[in-house]
């Protein structure tokens, strides 16, 4: 029987309504076990309570705090499940995917849309079948389990906030699926993967700017004394308003060569981005220290930013780190 370490850090699927009337974390990792009675004959489980946050509240010293239990415990157990909330789960599945590389053991994030508490709940279910991924032949990697999908870390977005379906592999094929209780797996463990690889400190110096129709340019010096980098969510394939005559586009010049990064993506769901299309983007994709995110989830664009410039204060090094595919995070 295979030994599995749950992490709780609270979320909806370990909520209760609160005085207020809002609802709140506050039930606890045994608890949360103890409504899934059907786990303990599936394999041995040990839980840690890690936190009880709102995943509004958990960012890059939560994501740490995460790292650094599996790694103290990786060793000693086949797989690990963390119980979380939705809201910010992609980004911690994306952190934790850069975090954690090369995992042959799985790390498996899963949640609910409803507390699992509730009558009509999606939480047992989903819980249930974080665990039949993690102790499955084969399983590997930060996955996403949710709503009978199997979504790799660097892949899933939220994509509905109310629907049991929240949570969308994008641009890449589901690892596995649940028919019923039934694991159907389409994408298995590597053959041959290098040692897991973990790291610990992340750079949160990083601001995400969504450009609409008649943006200032003055926008960008502002950002400059507080942040090393900006994600520019551009139109369509990607551009700058104004090209390279424009106002927005001299700001950006000046803020690359102050030494910082700027990454391009776009707004549109799908297909990703290419400077080279167009002409308000193709000179901006010249400028030294602009990246592009290509096909990267815009969770992920933002969190390997963290993760690289966490590694290293040379800009060349850091943009190096972000062009090299971790995770099947650029296809």
């Amino acid at each position: 029987m295979k030994h599995i370490l749950l992490l709780a850090t609270g979320g909806t699927i370990a909520s209760r309504p609160t005085a207020a009337g809002g609802l709140a974390p506050a039930i606890t990792s045994e608890e949360l076990l103890a409504c899934v009675p059907e786990l303990a004959d599936l394999c041995a489980i040990d839980a840690v309570q890690l936190f009880n946050l709102d995943s509004t509240n958990v960012g890059p010293a939560q994501w740490q705090e995460i790292v650094r239990s599996i790694r103290e415990n990786y060793a000693a157990y086949d797989g690990f499940v963390i119980a979380h909330g939705t809201d910010t789960m992609a980004y911690t599945a994306a952190a934790l995917s850069y975090m954690i590389q090369n995992s042959a053991k799985p790390v498996v994030l899963t949640g609910s849309q409803k507390s699992i508490y509730n009558r009509d709940t999606d939480a047992r279910n989903n819980l249930y079948r974080a665990f039949v991924y993690a102790v499955s032949e084969g399983a590997w990697g930060v996955q996403l389990v949710f709503d009978n999908k199997v979504i790799l870390g660097t892949r899933a977005r939220k994509t509905r906030t109310r629907s049991f379906d929240a949570f969308s592999s994008i641009d890449y094929p589901e690892t596995a699926v649940f028919r019923d209780t039934r694991l159907i797996p389409f994408l298995r463990r590597p053959a041959e993967l290098p040692p897991v690889q973990f790291y610990d400190q992340l750079d949160p110096a990083v601001f995400v700017l969504r450009l609409v129709p008649g943006m200032r340019a003055d926008i960008i010096p502002l950002l400059a004394p507080h942040y090393r980098a900006i994600v520019l969510e551009s139109f369509g394939v990607g551009g700058l308003p104004g090209g390279e005559q424009g106002k927005m586009f001299a700001e950006l010049r000046r803020w690359c060569d102050s030494g910082r990064l700027a990454v391009f993506t776009t707004q549109v769901p799908h297909e990703g981005c290419d400077l080279a299309v167009y002409e308000v983007g193709r000179a901006v994709g010249e400028l030294p220290g602009v990246l592009e995110a290509h096909d990267m989830t815009p969770e992920a664009v933002a969190v390997k930013l963290m993760w690289a410039l966490g590694q290293t204060q040379d800009r060349a090094e850091v943009m190096r780190l972000f062009e090299t595919p971790v995770e099947i995070d650029i296809i």
